[in-house]
């Protein structure tokens, strides 16, 4: 029996990989620009839809949605990184531009567009929200947001109670259509060296805000997973408590090793763990990338994946070579 894209990837998600044909064959982040670029000047197609695009590189069909969380005319800070507000008048003064109804009319379009082909098992689906530390980031801006767990937290609390109240709507309309196979919180809250903030304060604010959201998430069968890059390692048990299933995108050059964390958290969810730094060295280097990898590919609940987007130091040429060895690998995993 042919195993459907949508049935080998929840099959992967729950560490079911008996009768697979292989594990899934995906590129969880889009391509950057340059990527594309590049790739198109070596012979790639310009003109290509999203599913050509996978159809003719290799990989199995995928599509995410990430919602609108502010207006299009929401005010911006024109500092790189800077914050649209300080304190609890700025919020009231910019909360009429955030949480827009905008967000449901894009939710309608990407799932009507698309139900019919996940319904097929030929496209996986998920979604993402901005957590409760990547959007008050966009209000605080980087360095403010840093303070306002100190300086104003219950403007903070206040910010997340209106975000998961904003979100729990959004999964009413999401599953009144179909259930996705996972979806993310995008996060963004460690770096090279761990976490930007303390398991204190995460416990402090944003455990409540997920636990709000996770159990409805999970009572759907939809997987939650936190996306953040960075080493996320010391994390991880902060996250199972919380409710959050997995991590993405597991960054080898942070230190993030996927074996070990398999060890440490056998049924915790990852995608991601390629070390795209060795994509431009050819077949001998991304084989023994994928060597590395294979335990915990064998091991369940893993997609293996590049660990954030595909640099444009690699070729279309290497790109095809990493897709035929993620596929041998792929299918020697369920073996």
């Amino acid at each position: 029996m042919t195993v459907t894209n949508v049935e080998r990837l929840k099959r992967t998600l729950k560490g079911e990989l008996n009768g697979l044909d292989r594990l899934p064959a995906i590129e969880w982040a889009s391509w950057w620009n340059l990527t594309l670029d590049r790739w198109q000047g070596e012979g790639l197609e310009r003109k290509l839809s999203e599913n050509e695009r996978f159809d003719t590189l290799g990989l199995d069909r995928f599509a995410q949605c990430w919602f609108k969380h502010k207006a299009p005319d929401c005010p911006v800070n024109p500092k790189q990184g800077g914050g649209i507000i300080s304190d609890r008048d700025d919020y009231e003064r910019i909360k009429p531009y955030l949480y827009p109804s905008l967000a449901f009319e894009q939710l309608d379009r990407f799932f009507e567009s698309r139900l019919k082909a996940h319904e097929e098992g030929d496209t996986i689906l998920w979604f993402t929200f901005e957590g409760g530390f990547w959007f008050p980031r966009t209000l605080f801006g980087i360095e403010g947001h840093l303070y306002s767990f100190y300086d104003e937290p219950e403007l903070y609390h206040r910010i997340l109670d209106d975000l998961s109240d904003f979100q729990l709507r959004l999964l009413d309309r999401i599953y009144s259509y179909c259930v996705p196979e996972f979806m993310t919180f995008a996060e963004d809250m460690s770096y090279n060296k761990g976490p930007m903030l303390s398991g204190a304060m995460f416990d402090e604010f944003l455990k409540p805000y997920y636990q709000k959201l996770t159990p409805y998430i999970r009572s759907k069968s939809t997987r939650v997973i936190v996306d953040s890059d960075g080493d996320i390692s010391e994390m991880v048990p902060w996250l199972i408590g919380a409710g959050i299933e997995g991590a993405l995108p597991l960054e080898y050059q942070a230190g993030v090793d996927v074996n070990r964390l398999r060890k440490d958290y056998p049924d915790f969810i990852m995608i991601g763990g390629f070390n795209k730094r060795i994509m431009k060295d050819g077949e001998e280097a991304m084989r023994k990338e994928f060597e590395r990898l294979l335990p915990a590919m064998r091991s369940g609940k893993f997609v293996p994946s590049v660990d954030h987007q595909t640099p444009p130091d690699v070729s279309l040429e290497n790109y095809r070579i990493y897709v035929k060895l993620l596929k041998e690998y792929a299918a020697s995993a369920v073996k």
